[in-house]
């Protein structure tokens, strides 16, 4: 089978985003499984899953400059059209578009084998072009109902298979560390909401730590260095065991989307660390926190927060955990899609075709 992912990002740790953590937990997850999986993706992602690589990350390409922003958006209209092109003549059994570009899901029809499209985002225009011109020859799931809910009036979403993680990555610990924190952890652009996180950290009187890539240099500069003072602390971008450690010794975990959030990894990485969360309700959040792991807040309300911050507080460690392999285990979305996976290619027509060829022989 092949996967195709998104090209702005290497998909290699450290993962830029929840997007490069999931393609690469689903290739390693479905290698590991015994499936023949090769990963489309860019130049310096992870060699082990597989990878055809053949353009190099569009992040880099895009300093701001309008030029340079053109020369992105082609690199990546060259590539995934040369790799449609190809796969007309290749012999995979299922195409998993896991990217966030239109080719893919405009040019499905013209393929032989049966695709399938995860819907890692809410509607967005480019996207929403390429579902519509698909004219639904890509079958289509959502990483959560709210995410499918927000694709409804544009095209049917056939199913809701939920993003999980790899539970062993983020070991569960008992209680926190000594010196009493929060964590927000996560992308640092606007839509993830940091500095809302920040102001309901200080309005709480409680220390805040920082990790993440910062993607957003204007964001960065304008709205987060101004307030990192005192008690609230900017890591940087951790590797995986620096921050699952991280993660494990605070008080609680902050996730403040200013947007429909797709789902929430980060929120399930923290459960699974035995982290209560404070959330705005926003997105995917809310089906993953229950009244025994975390608490939600009003959107864009620091003094919501605030309030959410003191009942996360208040939670059993290991009521997160539970709750964590119960709702967010990466096995439960590899058994999901597989089985998904399986039903596509038995229906396609060109395999439905041979076996009524059998039948009849």
């Amino acid at each position: 089978m092949k996967i195709i992912a998104h090209l702005k990002y290497a998909i290699a740790e450290p993962f830029a985003g929840g997007l490069e953590m999931h393609t690469h937990l689903l290739a390693k997850s479905l290698r590991a499984r015994g499936q023949a999986v090769t990963l489309f993706a860019s130049l310096a992602s992870d060699p082990a899953l597989g990878v055809e690589a053949i353009c190099e990350e569009t992040s880099l390409l895009e300093t701001g400059i309008a030029e340079a922003g053109d020369v992105a958006f082609f690199r990546e209209h060259h590539a995934y059209l040369r790799l449609m092109t190809d796969l007309r003549g290749r012999d995979f059994d299922i195409i998993h578009n896991n990217s966030l570009h239109y080719l893919p899901l405009t040019m499905a029809a013209t393929l032989p084998m049966p695709t399938l499209t995860t819907l890692h985002t809410p509607p967005f225009c480019w996207l929403e072009s390429g579902v519509r011109l698909g004219q639904n020859a890509s079958h289509l799931v959502a990483v959560s109902q709210a995410t499918a809910d927000l694709w409804a009036d544009i095209a049917p979403v056939d199913g809701v298979i939920p993003n999980g993680i790899a539970l062993d990555l983020f070991p569960f610990r008992q209680s926190s560390a000594d010196d009493s924190y929060l964590v927000w952890y996560g992308r640092i652009v606007p839509e993830k909401g940091l500095h809302l996180a920040i102001d309901a950290a200080r309005a709480a009187g409680m220390p805040l730590r920082i990790a993440g890539p910062c993607s957003d240099q204007q964001y960065f500069t304008t709205e987060i260095a101004p307030r990192l003072h005192g008690d609230v602390h900017y890591l940087g971008h951790l590797a995986h065991r620096e921050l699952s450690r991280l993660i494990g010794g605070a008080r609680a975990a902050l996730c403040t989307p200013c947007w429909e959030e797709p789902y929430g990894l980060v929120v399930a990485e923290a459960l699974a660390c035995g982290t209560p969360v404070a959330a705005f309700r926003r997105g995917g959040v809310s089906a993953i926190l229950d009244e025994n792991c975390g608490a939600l807040a009003e959107p864009d309300s620091v003094e919501d927060l605030v309030r959410a911050i003191g009942v996360a507080l208040s939670h059993d460690r290991s009521n997160c955990r539970r709750r964590a392999e119960a709702y967010c285990d990466a096995r439960m979305m590899v058994d999901a899609y597989e089985r998904l996976y399986r039903t596509l290619v038995l229906n396609h027509p060109r395999n439905a075709d041979a076996a009524a060829v059998a039948l009849s022989a």
